[in-house]
């Protein structure tokens, strides 16, 4: 007694959620937008004062 199971029909099974899934969201599905990475640090100059300013 075998069983006779074709590769379709799980396959079918398997892709038939994200077809409805699909179907209601759209392609692609909205994902969120990536997170703005942070600036860097500002960098600070130092300032050279005149001689005569001291």
């Amino acid at each position: 007694m075998a069983m006779n199971i074709h590769w379709k029909k799980p396959l079918f099974y398997i892709v038939l959620p994200l077809l409805i899934f699909l179907c209601f969201v759209g392609f692609p599905p909205p994902f969120a937008p990536p997170r703005a990475t942070k600036s860097a640090q500002e960098q600070t100059e130092v300032i050279k004062q005149d001689k005569e300013q001291a």
